[in-house]
């Protein structure tokens, strides 16, 4: 079973920019497509962004141009760079590696001034 860990969240002023890493174990990492999701309260879990294991990448509308998600395969890691945060963007922030199903248990983003 793999597990992922994610770090990085935090408070960040609106125009301002954090990254978000995932961490995940076990022995096999990129041959995964791995993807970020994100939650605000009480809505549903959103795909952000992801990228497959040849590194083709989606983003959601509303974050391309801001958000860029990249991998490390030797450090097993996944980043998301999120530039220009605005409030619309604070959500628990979760990632995914797509086809185990694996989940991070999230990390929270706040854009507050």
């Amino acid at each position: 079973q793999v597990q992922l860990v994610e770090s990085g969240g935090g408070l960040v002023q609106p125009g301002g920019s954090l990254r978000l890493s995932c961490a995940a174990s076990g022995s096999i990492f990129s041959i995964y497509a791995v993807a970020w999701y994100r939650q605000a309260p009480g809505k549903q879990r959103d795909m952000v962004a992801s990228m497959t294991s040849i590194g083709t990448t989606n983003y959601a509308a509303s974050v391309k141009g801001r958000f860029t998600i990249s991998r490390d395969n030797a450090k097993k890691t996944v980043y998301l760079q999120m530039t220009n945060l605005n409030p619309e963007d604070t959500a628990v922030y979760y990632c995914n590696l797509v086809e185990t199903g694996s989940w991070g248990q999230g990390t929270q983003v706040t854009v507050s001034s």
